[in-house]
């Protein structure tokens, strides 16, 4: 049964440590709460929030004036696929890392390189949560969620998820609530081929070698936690919303507005991380600019600061309000601007406050 509970203080409930009281507060564990509980709260015109694990927000320091309704519906089911192939259904409310953790155990690659990212299943194909070379597009089979429009349960492919970098159909659009998520995964006991270069060099192999899942897993924390990504209490750089600001992708106008200003700033032999997008677009480093801006590692602003150890992340050590972070967060995105003509964009949701 449901738990309801009135002004819940939502900083609890956030990786980041931050945010007001929710005017209302439902813990649901099973999908007929979830769909009970934000039904109910449509029918009286409330304002609805769908909390996970809360890794990937930002809330006002005034809270959230509505129902939050936090996702706790538990269970992984697995049934065969194709050929070396298993289709792995797992309930939104599922933590995300020990989900990865059992694929690795029980030999299912697809996902190793995504470990140690704070959460929960329903947020991944929301964010279209990536890292290390694999985006979870690449796995999803399906979505099932309720349609706050339709008032219906319904299920969304691949192709109707719309995924893009860290974006979807889900992402800015709160007529969905995201039920479970079916994943296709490969039954070996080898990883992915390793598509970053940074992770390579950590396994001693060239891009696009395999390694074993285990092998892959342990060396995507050791690098996560190197750069205080993986949760840690004793750890305040790991008190952050991962990394704040998406890479910018460029036009072949702003790729080459950038290179000028690159050239202008740091000298005509300076160069600047570039990756070709499939649709002609180049991705850039959001973190390089946000360096090469002189942003350092550990940058505070009162009692918020960019971590010591890596530098998209923005925290929250202590003692610091939203608009703390909102601040420097707003000072970072100037300082980019200013100096590269780029305009950095969130990753974060922002939950009752704009940038």
């Amino acid at each position: 049964m449901a738990v309801f509970a009135e002004e819940v203080n939502l900083a609890g409930y956030t990786t980041l440590r931050l945010g007001g009281p929710a005017r209302r507060f439902v813990e649901a564990t099973s999908e007929a709460e979830l769909v009970a509980a934000v039904r109910k709260a449509d029918d009286e015109g409330e304002p609805v929030l769908v909390l996970g694990g809360g890794s990937n927000l930002v809330v006002a320091d005034a809270g959230f004036p509505g129902t939050v309704v936090h996702v706790g519906a538990r269970g992984v089911e697995r049934t065969a696929g194709e050929g070396d192939t298993v289709l792995v259904r797992v309930r939104a409310g599922e933590d995300w890392d020990p989900f990865v953790a059992r694929c690795v155990t029980d030999g299912l690659a697809g996902v190793e390189c995504l470990s140690g990212i704070p959460g929960r299943v329903g947020a991944t194909p929301i964010q279209n949560v990536g890292a290390y070379g694999q985006d979870v597009s690449e796995t999803i089979v399906e979505v099932r969620a309720y349609d706050r429009q339709a008032r219906a349960c319904v299920t969304l492919d691949r192709d109707a998820c719309r995924f893009t970098y860290r974006h979807s159909v889900f992402k800015g659009n709160d007529r969905y609530v995201v039920l479970d998520v079916t994943y296709a995964l490969r039954e070996t006991e080898e990883s992915q081929p390793i598509a970053y270069a940074e992770l390579a060099r950590r396994l001693g192999v060239k891009p696009g070698e395999r390694v074993s899942l285990k092998e892959a897993r342990d060396a995507v924390l050791e690098l996560r936690r190197g750069k205080g990504m993986v949760l840690d209490a004793a750890d305040p750089d790991s008190r952050s919303a991962g990394s704040f600001f998406t890479n910018p992708i460029l036009t072949a106008e702003q790729l080459a507005a950038l290179e000028r200003r690159v050239a202008e700033r740091l000298g005509p032999d300076a160069a600047f991380p570039r990756y070709p997008e499939p649709d002609g677009r180049t991705k850039t480093s959001a973190a390089w600019l946000i360096d090469k801006a002189g942003f350092a590692k550990g940058h505070a602003r009162g009692p918020v600061r960019i971590s010591t150890k890596h530098t998209l992340a923005l925290t929250n050590p202590g003692g610091a309000s939203t608009e703390d972070l909102l601040e420097l967060a707003r000072e970072v995105r100037a300082g980019v601007r200013d100096a590269f003509g780029v305009e950095l964009v969130n990753e974060p949701v922002m939950v009752g406050v704009t940038l």
